[in-house]
């Protein structure tokens, strides 16, 4: 069992390796490379973590707590809202340290829409949005 658990600890060394060299478009295309939130693990910046089916993004150092998921602590993760593979994915209202980017795509009221600025946190329609033709 020892050499086992040995292996399996390179295997993932290696893994978190790997996935902390990945942009976040590239990260969300292997999600299953990412370890699932853990609340007594010690997180750093630019750590992920795979959460109710998403994908988070550690924006502040810090060791969880039971109540600090990723979900309910905008102030430690920050939600990967693209899809890697060019789909269009519906608007989410971003927070602050989650932004669009300038050339991100989502649907929203039944329109495209394509981000015309970084740091885009405005609903499409009212501003740093524009309407993709059809």
């Amino acid at each position: 069992m020892g050499k086992f658990l040995e292996a399996a600890q390179k295997l993932r060394t290696t893994m978190d390796a790997a996935g902390a060299m990945l942009t976040d478009e590239q990260a969300l295309q292997v999600t299953a490379l990412f370890p699932l939130w853990n609340p007594s693990a010690t997180y750093a910046v630019g750590d992920r973590v795979r959460y109710d089916g998403k994908l988070y993004r550690c924006i502040t150092a810090h060791t969880a707590q039971e109540n600090w998921t990723p979900a309910a602590a905008p102030s430690l993760w920050a939600k990967v809202l693209t899809d890697p593979s060019g789909g269009v994915l519906p608007w989410v209202q971003p927070d602050s340290t989650n932004p669009y980017s300038k050339g991100d795509r989502v649907t929203h009221n039944g329109k495209t829409w394509i981000s015309d600025v970084d740091g885009n946190v405005w609903e499409p329609g009212v501003y740093g949005w524009s309407q993709e033709s059809a």
